[in-house]
């Protein structure tokens, strides 16, 4: 069985996953990190090459690879929930967590996004956060199988919180 993260980026994915791969005594696996390590370029480089049909290509390799073992943390890229076939894949071995925080705390906590390519390439920074959360909530949503706002707690708390619902559902 594996504990799977979805949210938008600046959630909480990556710290809280970490530490709870470190509670369980999982693996932690990084689909973002996976991707970057099959292409040999940076997220912002696959999109401005290749554009982003070509990384959710790539994207939807890694999480079919990474739902075929069981044992880990995944934390899933932000649009991972775009791709129907990828939440049938996770949900087949995994439970799924959504993490969710304000707009404003997920602005502040990734600043000016710099690290990561426009999704709109129209809107501002914060409007782009705030458009693009809208519109992937009823998937997000959809997906999830529980629902942790990371606003309201402490990376450690929420962990904590996770991986006790985690063990309740798994039966560990």
């Amino acid at each position: 069985m594996n504990l799977v993260l979805i949210g938008y980026r600046g959630t909480g994915k990556s710290t809280i996953g970490t530490r709870l791969a470190a509670m369980l005594d999982m693996a932690y696996v990084s689909l973002d990190a996976e991707i970057v390590a099959r292409a040999g370029m940076s997220i912002p480089a696959i999109v401005a090459r290749f554009g982003w049909d070509r990384f959710r290509d790539l994207e939807a390799r890694a999480v079919a690879d990474a739902a075929a073992r069981d044992g880990q943390v995944l934390d899933t890229g932000g649009g991972v929930i775009v791709r129907p076939e990828n939440v049938r894949r996770l949900k087949e071995r995994g439970i799924v967590f959504l993490l969710e925080a304000r707009v404003e705390d997920i602005v502040a906590r990734i600043g000016g996004g710099g690290d990561r390519p426009s999704l709109t390439g129209v809107k501002g920074f914060t409007e782009e956060v705030a458009e693009v959360l809208a519109a992937r909530e009823p998937d997000y949503r959809k997906a999830a199988d529980a629902v942790i706002d990371t606003s309201r707690l402490a990376p450690e708390d929420a962990a904590a919180a996770i991986a006790a619902e985690f063990r309740r559902r798994a039966g560990v």
